[in-house]
């Protein structure tokens, strides 16, 4: 197939929640109090990182809330429970994978993405749990999977075997970039607390599957987070020509402040990119310095 016959793939960008006690005072300040706060966020953004599932499983009538409060056009991105990934390691798990598939089944095509976040423990040695896992999932699940353990970042032969694995199952490998986080110095207790919990890993970028994934975890330093984020405008821009639906989620230290990172990169995509811009948040500006602890 000839490139321009490849129709353009979308994005997604959302962040690690859709609700917080910040946002109704700054964020959706110029909303109605009276909406609830994912059907605000789904007026910002179009997709967010869901990570209550890992923890635990929401009832079926929270699942078909969800579904009735956002668009057509909105991707969910939930986590596989914590049972599966930390505390089974993939292993006996089946059972545990189909009723949360099953739970989350009424969103339909509002499911962007199912992501498997495996811990730091999980090693090369334990890559055949993950073929079997990927072999059994349902057909039309989109999965993405995120290791921490550092062989598979080091250009050797593990990483080569995660990847052949990924692409095989079309399974998209999460690229996670802290390297903002970890740009400068160190002067709140809440930074060193956020670097004591975030990976800090090689970042591998590359496509295996279908809807590339990545996690920005910003600071708090604009410029920082700006040489930061150029470099994904292009990436970002090439997965779409090649037909690829991408995920981006913005962190920082304090998530109450991630609208500003998203903000800053759809600024910098917009600036980069022809034809209509994407979506426009309605915080503009940095906060100042002192307004961050």
């Amino acid at each position: 197939m000839h490139k321009s016959a490849i129709s353009r793939g979308k994005i997604y960008i959302g962040l690690p929640m859709w609700q917080h006690s910040h946002w109704p005072q700054t964020w959706f300040a110029n909303y109605p109090k009276t909406q609830n706060p994912l059907s605000l966020y789904c007026q910002e953004v179009n997709s967010v990182e869901g990570n209550t599932t890992f923890y635990s499983l929401p009832h079926k009538e929270a699942v078909l809330r969800w579904r009735d409060a956002v668009s057509d056009d909105f991707r969910f991105t939930f986590k596989f429970h914590q049972n599966i990934s930390h505390v089974h390691q993939l292993q006996h798990c089946h059972e545990d994978v189909i009723q949360q598939l099953e739970l989350l089944a009424p969103l339909k095509e509002k499911l962007g993405l199912m992501m498997l976040q495996l811990p730091a423990s999980f090693s090369p040695d334990k890559l055949d749990s993950l073929g079997r896992f990927l072999s059994l999932l349902p057909h039309g699940i989109n999965v993405a999977v995120e290791v921490r353990h550092l062989a598979f970042f080091a250009k050797g032969d593990d990483e080569k075997k995660l990847n052949q694995l990924l692409i095989q199952y079309n399974a998209n490998r999460v690229i996670m970039d802290t390297r903002a986080l970890f740009t400068g110095p160190c002067d709140s207790e809440l930074l060193a607390e956020v670097r004591r919990k975030k990976p800090r890993v090689p970042v591998n970028v590359i496509a295996t599957g279908q809807c590339p994934v990545v996690r920005f975890v910003g600071n708090d330093n604009s410029d920082d987070n700006e040489r930061c984020l150029i470099p994904w405008v292009s990436k970002v821009l090439h997965w779409q020509t090649q037909g690829k639906d991408v995920y981006f989620f913005c962190h920082r230290p304090d998530n109450k402040d991630a609208p500003w990172l998203a903000q800053q990169f759809v600024d910098l995509y917009n600036a980069r990119t022809p034809g209509p811009p994407i979506t426009n948040l309605a915080i503009r500006t940095q906060p100042a310095q002192n307004s961050l602890f």
